[in-house]
C-alpha cells in the first residue's frame, strides 16, 4: 500500500492561466481594434489615418495590465481583464463613431481617463497585496463614502447637470464622487456585516412562510433607506439611490441568507419611491417618459423615444458600424451608448455585450465562492453587484424596462469618474481572486523538519 506524501490532499490547486489571459487579451484587442477600423470603414470609407498610434496605445494599456496581474496576483482569474478590455475598446470605437457625427473628440478624452484607470488599476494590484488588510477602515470607508456623496450638494463646487446635482467640479476638472463612493460603501457593508451577521440573520416574527428581521435590527437598513431616498430627493438621482440600497439589500441578503431582508427591503424602497413619485416633479417626469414617451414627447421623453427608434432601426443585425445615426440621441455616447450599439450592431451586439457583463459577474461571484475568509466574500459579492445592478438599471432604462435613471454603462459611456473606479473595481476583484486560487502553504513539512530538529537537539543533549 503506497502511503501519501504529507500535505497531498491540502485542496485543488488553481493554475496560473496566464498564457490563456495572454490569448483571450489579444481576442479582445482585436475586438476593439476591428471595430475602430470599422467605424473609420463606415463613415470614410477608409481605415482610420491614427490607428496605428491608437492601436499600439491601447495595445500598451492592456500589456501594462497583464504583467502587473503576472507579476503581483499571479494566481487571479484570467477572464476579467480581456472581458474589460473588450468592453473599453468597442466603447472607444462607438464614442469616436459619435465624435465623427458631431465633430468633436470625446475618444482621445476617453482614452487618457482609460490610461488613468490602468493606471489606478496597477496601482491596486502593487499596493494592496490583502484584500483583508481593508477590514481595518470598514467605518472610515463609510464616512468617506457620506462626505462624498454630501459634496455635490456644496454651493461652490457642486454642479447640476441635466436635473441631477451629482457632479463637482474644480477648476476645469469635473468629477462624480459617486463613483468612488459605491466602492467604498462595498468595503463598508463587507466589514460591517461580517462582523454583525449573527446577529441579523436572526429571525423576528414569522409572516406567509416568511421569517422577519426583528425589530431592533432594523437600524442598519433604516439608515441606508434614508440615505437612498436623500440622494432621490435632494440630488435627483434615481440611479445611485437604487444601485446604493439594492447593493446593501443583497450583501444583506447574502450575508445572512434570511429572505426577509429582501421583502422588507423592497417594501420599503417602493414605498418611498412611490412618495418621491407623488411628492416631486422631475419623478413624475422620469415616470411618464417611461409609461408613455411618445405621448410627453415636447416634455423631455426625446430621448427615451429616439433611442428606441434606432435600436428598432438596427433589428437582429444592425445597420453597420458608421451606418446608423445614433447621434439623434441626445448625450448618446453616454446615457445611451447601449442604444447606439443596438442601432447599429443590432440585437446580436447588444446580447453579446451583455453576455460580456454576465461574465464581469459571474466570474466575481466565482471568486466569493472561492474565497476563505468571510469579508473576501462579501467584498467579491458586492464588487460583482455593483456591475449587475447598474447593468440591469441602465440597459432597463434604455429599453423602458424599468424608467431612466442616468448612470453610465461600466467601461462603454463615456465618463472619466467612472472608467476609472471601474477599473479599481477590476483590480479588487482580481486580488481577492489571487487570494482565494493560491495553493494553501504546506505546512506539515515545517512540522516535519520542526520535530526532526528537536528529536537531533535532545539526541546531543
Amino acid at each position: 500500500m503506497v502511503t501519501p506524501a504529507p500535505g497531498a490532499f491540502l485542496g485543488f490547486v488553481h493554475r496560473r492561466r496566464r498564457g490563456a489571459e495572454l490569448f483571450l487579451l489579444i481576442l479582445a484587442l482585436a475586438v476593439g481594434l476591428g471595430a475602430y477600423a470599422a467605424v473609420g470603414l463606415g463613415v470614410d470609407g477608409e481605415v482610420p489615418t491614427d490607428i496605428v498610434v491608437y492601436g499600439g496605445w491601447l495595445t500598451a494599456l492592456a500589456v501594462a495590465g497583464h504583467v502587473a496581474i503576472r507579476l503581483t496576483a499571479p494566481y487571479a482569474d484570467p477572464v476579467l481583464l480581456p472581458v474589460v478590455t473588450a468592453l473599453n475598446g468597442l466603447g472607444l470605437a462607438v464614442i469616436y463613431r459619435l465624435d465623427l457625427a458631431k465633430d468633436r473628440s470625446l475618444a482621445a478624452q476617453q482614452l487618457t481617463w482609460m490610461t488613468i484607470g490602468v493606471v489606478l488599476f496597477v496601482l491596486t494590484l502593487v499596493v494592496l497585496r490583502d484584500h483583508r488588510i481593508l477590514q481595518r477602515f470598514t467605518y472610515t470607508s463609510g464616512l468617506a463614502a457620506i462626505v462624498l456623496l454630501i459634496m455635490p450638494m456644496l454651493p461652490l463646487i457642486g454642479t447640476s447637470i441635466r436635473g441631477a446635482r451629482i457632479w463637482i467640479r474644480i477648476g476645469p476638472i469635473g468629477f462624480q464622487p459617486g463613483e468612488v463612493a459605491k466602492v467604498l460603501l462595498v468595503i463598508t457593508f463587507a466589514g460591517y456585516l461580517v462582523l454583525h451577521r449573527d446577529a441579523l440573520a436572526l429571525a423576528g416574527r414569522r409572516l406567509l412562510f416568511i421569517d422577519l428581521p426583528r425589530g431592533r435590527d432594523l437600524g442598519p437598513i433604516l439608515a441606508m433607506w434614508a440615505v437612498s431616498l436623500g440622494i432621490l430627493v435632494l440630488q435627483r438621482d434615481l440611479g445611485s439611490s437604487l444601485l446604493f440600497f439594492g447593493l446593501f439589500l443583497t450583501m444583506l441578503y447574502i450575508a445572512t441568507e434570511r429572505p426577509g431582508w429582501l421583502f422588507v427591503g423592497s417594501a420599503m424602497f417602493l414605498a418611498g419611491a412611490f412618495t418621491a413619485w407623488r411628492l416631486f416633479g422631475h419623478v413624475q417626469a422620469r415616470v411618464d417618459a417611461w409609461l408613455d414617451p411618445f405621448a410627453h414627447w415636447d416634455t423631455g421623453s426625446q430621448q427615451v423615444g429616439n433611442g428606441l427608434f434606432g435600436m428598432a432601426w438596427g433589428g437582429l443585425l444592425g445597420r453597420g458600424l458608421g451606418l446608423g445615426r445614433p447621434d439623434l440621441t441626445s448625450i448618446s455616447e453616454s446615457d445611451f451608448i447601449i442604444s447606439a450599439i443596438g442601432e447599429e450592431l443590432g440585437l446580436t451586439g447588444v446580447m453579446a455585450v451583455i453576455l460580456l457583463y454576465g461574465l464581469i459577474v459571474e466570474r466575481g461571484l466565482r471568486a466569493a465562492l472561492v474565497c476563505r475568509d468571510g469579508f473576501g466574500k462579501l467584498m467579491a459579492s458586492g464588487l460583482a453587484l455593483v456591475f449587475c445592478l447598474q447593468v440591469f438599471v441602465v440597459i432597463g432604462g434604455v429599453t423602458r424596462l424599468i424608467p431612466l435613471t442616468g448612470l453610465t454603462t461600466p467601461f462603454l459611456s463615456y465618463g472619466g469618474s467612472s472608467l476609472v473606479a471601474n477599473w479599481v473595481i477590476i483590480a479588487l476583484l482580481l486580488r481577492i481572486s489571487d487570494q482565494a486560487r493560491r495553493p494553501i502553504p504546506d505546512l506539515s513539512t515545517e512540522s516535519d523538519d520542526a520535530d526532526a530538529s528537536e528529536q537531533t537537539q535532545v539526541v546531543k543533549l
